[in-house]
């Protein structure tokens, strides 16, 4: 669900072309992030009673498989990633965007969900894949340093045969695409 390690500085725009603009939606959504983690009270993510609300979504595609996943991009929606969700819909996840190339590592605490986590490079490849088990506090780490961490229920690689050197693909997404 959430990094257990989590990066200090928050994130302020979705990864784009180099030089060019960043979309008006990313800037907008970093700015209402902002403005959400100022506004809300210092509480833990142990303290948390409901799940955040349903983040924006970019398209992803995995083959001819195409995932709708919400965008984490600040460190709070991070943080608190899917914990309380009770569901995800068909081909449905969260993306977790972070500013550096780290090797991240994930948890499940509160969250009711079996979820799988695919950590990707800046090219979209898949470099490693976690089976998490529910409501446990067991790290689930990318094997290298990564920029993007992918959930989605249990099993979803698995049963589409997609796994570690699979590309996922959409150029606003990963900067490696943008540049070719």
């Amino acid at each position: 669900m959430g990094p257990v390690r989590n990066t200090p500085a928050t994130v302020t725009d979705f990864p784009s072309r180099r030089g060019a603009r960043t979309p008006r939606w990313a800037r907008l959504l970093a700015r209402v992030g902002l403005a959400a983690m100022v506004a809300s009270p210092a509480a833990s993510v142990l303290a948390q009673d409901a799940p955040q609300p349903k983040l924006p979504v970019v398209r992803l595609q995995a083959g001819m498989h195409v995932i709708h996943a919400e965008a984490a991009i600040s460190a709070r929606q991070r943080e608190l990633g899917l914990m309380m969700r009770e569901r995800l819909g068909p081909n449905e996840g969260m993306l977790f965007v972070f500013d550096e190339k780290r090797a991240y590592c994930f948890w499940m605490r509160n969250t009711p969900l079996p979820l799988s986590i695919a950590f990707l490079d800046d090219e979209g490849r898949i470099v490693n894949i976690a089976d998490m088990a529910p409501r446990t506090e067991d790290s689930h780490c990318a094997a290298q340093p990564v920029r993007f961490a992918l959930e989605m229920e249990q099993g979803w690689f698995a049963r589409r045969a997609i796994g570690p050197g699979a590309q996922l693909s959409n150029p606003r997404v990963f900067p490696g695409q943008a540049r070719n």
